[in-house]
């Protein structure tokens, strides 16, 4: 069973017309449960997917940044208070995982290189090399590979680094973590491949409150299905708009 159980709006006295309460799909307020291992948040940039992964990773004492507890870095404060009227519902607690941001992986690798720098040995828990030394997607599969065996792992688009190919290889790794029944995944995702993980639970972002859809349902299957079977008629629909 999944470490976290739910998530829910237990106070809601701030300002309805202040972020991140004016995000239309916390208006309801925020009632989740997670009966999955692996849970996947979608919705159009800006929709609150982010704003709540921070508040998860928070809650879990994670830098927010990206990181886990260890973690100590400066950073660009970016989190908002959410977290301070939700109830976390844990079974048990646990503060052993990973926050992954891809806009922020870079002040990441380069915190791990300091690490190295004052303490050899560091880069032996990340592959054995600096992770600026390798490409992107390189470096995210290097940490998923070392760093990843036991907690919460919350992840925030991690496809922004992976080709397709490596996106069917983050799947593997995944599915072998949480079939042990020792990891939970939550993860904000626009990608149609990681979004197909069998028995995972999906919660759209993007109507007046956070609603639980399958797999076919979502804008990214649907779209990316459709286009692929005939992407002539959506480039003469799309370039017809600028002739």
């Amino acid at each position: 069973m999944p470490f976290l159980n739910s998530i829910r709006t237990v106070e809601n006295t701030a300002n309805a017309q202040e972020y991140p309460f004016n995000i239309p799909a916390f208006s309801e307020g925020i009632n989740m449960e997670f009966s999955s291992n692996v849970t996947f948040f979608v919705g159009e940039n800006g929709s609150g997917k982010s704003t709540l992964l921070e508040a998860i990773a928070e809650n879990c004492g994670f830098n927010v940044a990206g990181g886990n507890r260890n973690h100590y870095y400066q950073y660009h404060k970016t989190e908002s208070n959410l977290g301070s009227i939700l109830r976390f519902s844990w079974l048990p607690k646990v503060t052993d995982g990973f926050f992954l941001r891809a806009e922020s992986f870079f002040n990441f690798a380069t915190y791990i290189d300091n690490l190295e720098s004052d303490e050899p040995g560091v880069y032996d828990a990340y592959g054995g090399k600096s992770l600026h030394g390798q490409s992107h997607g390189e470096a995210f599969l290097a940490l998923f590979e070392n760093k990843f065996k036991k907690g919460i792992y919350i992840l925030d688009e991690p496809e922004a680094a992976l080709s397709p190919k490596r996106q069917l290889s983050f799947l593997v790794l995944m599915h072998e973590l949480e079939k042990t029944g020792k990891a939970q995944f939550i993860i904000a995702t626009h990608s149609p491949i990681i979004l197909s993980y069998p028995e995972a639970i999906i919660y759209s972002f993007d109507q007046e409150r956070i609603t639980k859809v399958i797999y076919e349902e979502t804008e990214h299957y649907q779209i990316t299905k459709d286009f692929l079977m005939n992407p002539g008629l959506y480039h003469k629909h799309l370039f017809s708009k600028t002739e």
